[in-house]
């Protein structure tokens, strides 16, 4: 299946595009700030490590197998404000996984699930794909929300599953079908 060149998806308030260098200084200052990363797999998060991603995402397209992360950008600025992410399946590209991540200044106004239904809408749209999931843990109620309000269900609640940052910790997954996705829209 051939991978249609991605340009950007644009939402009301937020445009979805590729990292770019001038990206840098913002991504790292809140993929850095100790609350943003909390639940991420991520600490000490540094220029050299956010120049490797912008490099590495330069050469790659959303829907090849493997993660492509997605700048968040204000509309009106293009100012980035987060990321997020899709991860293609290698074994089966028509299955998914979701993420993202929003600087602390930009929580909590909705722009979290504006984003994630604005990636949604290319996955299932232009990628065709069939089943996209979104993990998140367990402690992380506002990502659980944003999961729920763009209309995945929850289908599992590991417990102890990983060790992360130090402990055993609990993860949700949600789940949605693009025929679910298409009957909602």
């Amino acid at each position: 299946m051939a991978v249609p060149e991605f340009d950007r998806v644009e939402a009301p308030r937020l445009v979805l595009r590729r990292l770019r260098a001038e990206d840098l200084d913002a991504l790292v200052a809140y993929r850095n700030d100790p609350e943003v990363a909390r639940y991420q797999s991520w600490s000490d998060y540094d220029a050299q490590r956010g120049r490797q991603l912008i490099e590495t995402m330069s050469g790659r397209q959303p829907g090849e197998p493997g993660w492509f992360q997605f700048a968040i950008a204000l509309k009106d600025t293009d100012a980035l404000v987060g990321d997020c992410a899709l991860r293609v399946d290698e074994s089966d590209p028509r299955l998914g996984e979701i993420g993202f991540t929003l600087s602390r200044r930009h929580q909590g106004q909705g722009l979290g699930t504006e984003a994630v239904r604005a990636l949604l809408g290319y996955v299932f749209g232009t990628l065709g794909l069939h089943r996209v999931i979104g993990v998140t843990d367990a402690k992380n109620g506002a990502a659980a929300a944003v999961l729920e309000r763009v209309g995945m269900r929850r289908e599992a609640h590991f417990v102890e599953n990983v060790f992360f940052k130090g402990a055993w910790g609990d993860e949700y997954q949600y789940a949605v079908l693009g025929r679910e996705w298409a009957q909602r829209s």
